[in-house]
């Protein structure tokens, strides 16, 4: 099977394309079930309330931490509304800091939330994270599943049907992010990535997706996590006269884009990604008005949103700036909770074996657009079809969403961003 399907802007260069990127819509075929074949899909009929406990691997700290209030926010609310609900099931949260690769805080959080006796772990937002931690999990019997990582590594994964996401692939934000920068009428690009599974893969699939374009990418140069210089790679990159540069990476953004405006690059011809494309204002040096960014998710409801900010308000007690991966996180809770509920159990392998099933992956489910109206229908002997506020999501056999939106964001005089597709 095709892990997405789309029609590429082939020929962008000097005509139209032929595909608008904002719209670019990951599809898939479900193919097969994700259940338990011998699992009995009615409703039970000796049901007893349960209790489904989650532990949070989400930023806190480090260089990801921008994304750790939406994220948590998102965990938080779906947590609030399901229990709220009063049907058969109440999420209890214990969050954790997941940090980065360079501080480690997982390495005290996974092995907490483990021995606590957690069904799943929500997180990591970093793909390099998860993958420090992943096998742990794995062998303990309990289920990963981020809101937020990207890397294509993670769909042929060892992982006994306990690894899930509702984050697409990076092989269609590579696709997205290549149409808009040649959209834009950019021939030569220029690329800086992050050197990890995150960096590696994206930069892989923009490269790949902007030469069947058309295009050309005149240098691709890579930098470590530690790193705090990034002279030579500009100087490599510049020296090939870039129409654009993508920069692929982290908070260390906002030391690399300087450090090419005061090269003489234009700031307004940058192209950010997920890990990146956030609300810098005066965190970055000098003005980006123009250039572009790359995130996951469809637009948001604005009642959504006002939850989450006030879900933030009364969690932690701060404003709600980011909404990165909120709406993903919330719906990776609610749709653990449904497979519960469908399974009767909070047994992770039991879980597991009911996520394809009530994302609409597998079987014919009722299309439902909030846990009340899906557990009802689970409660009622049917079979539920959630399509959450991140997407249809529809998981695959891999436990990849096979239905997502990239979303397109410029930046305006003051280093914010809004989106425009």
């Amino acid at each position: 099977m095709s892990l997405f399907t789309s029609t590429r802007a082939r020929k962008f260069l000097g005509g139209m394309a032929l595909v608008s990127a904002g719209a670019i819509v990951l599809t898939g075929c479900g193919g097969g079930t994700g259940t338990d074949d011998s699992a009995d899909p009615s409703t039970p009929t000796d049901r007893e309330d349960l209790t489904l406990s989650i532990g949070t691997v989400l930023p806190q700290t480090g260089q990801l931490a921008y994304l750790g209030p939406p994220e948590e926010a998102g965990v938080g609310l779906a947590a609030a509304e399901i229990n709220a609900a009063g049907l058969g099931i109440t999420v209890d949260v214990q969050y954790g800091d997941s940090g980065d690769a360079d501080n480690k805080a997982f390495e005290t959080t996974v092995p907490r939330l483990l021995d606590s006796g957690v069904s799943a772990l929500i997180g990591a937002a970093s793909s390099g994270v998860t993958k420090l931690f992943l096998d742990q999990a794995i062998s303990a019997g309990v289920i990963t599943f981020s809101p937020a990582n990207t890397s294509p590594d993670f769909t042929t994964w060892d992982d006994n049907d306990l690894y899930w996401r509702t984050a697409p692939s990076d092989l269609l934000q590579g696709e997205v992010l290549a149409t808009e920068i040649g959209l834009d009428g950019h021939a030569n690009l220029g690329i800086i990535y992050l050197n990890d599974a995150y960096g590696s893969g994206l930069e892989a699939s923009l490269t790949e997706n902007f030469e069947a374009g058309g295009g050309t990418v005149v240098a691709s140069e890579a930098y470590n996590a530690n790193d705090t210089s990034f002279d030579a790679q500009i100087s490599s990159i510049l020296a090939q006269s870039p129409d654009a540069v993508a920069v692929i990476g982290f908070e260390e953004t906002s030391t690399i884009i300087p450090a090419f405006m005061s090269n003489g690059f234009d700031g307004s011809k940058f192209y950010l990604v997920d890990g990146n494309t956030q609300q810098w204002g005066a965190d970055m040096p000098g003005s980006i008005e123009g250039s572009k960014g790359t995130q996951p998710g469809p637009v948001l409801a604005d009642d959504f949103q006002q939850r989450l900010i006030d879900q933030w308000q009364e969690q932690a007690g701060e404003e709600l700036v980011d909404f990165n991966y909120g709406a993903e996180s919330y719906d990776a809770v609610v749709l653990l909770a449904l497979a519960s509920l469908a399974a009767n159990s909070t047994d992770a392998a039991d879980i597991a074996g009911f996520l394809q099933e009530v994302s609409g992956g597998s079987g014919d489910g009722e299309k439902c657009e909030s846990f009340e109206a899906c557990a009802q229908i689970i409660l009622d002997g049917g079979t539920a079809d959630y399509d959450g506020y991140s997407g249809a999501i529809t998981f695959d056999d891999n436990g990849d969403p096979t239905e997502a939106t990239i979303g397109v964001f410029q930046y305006g005089a003051d280093n914010t961003h809004t989106r425009i597709n």
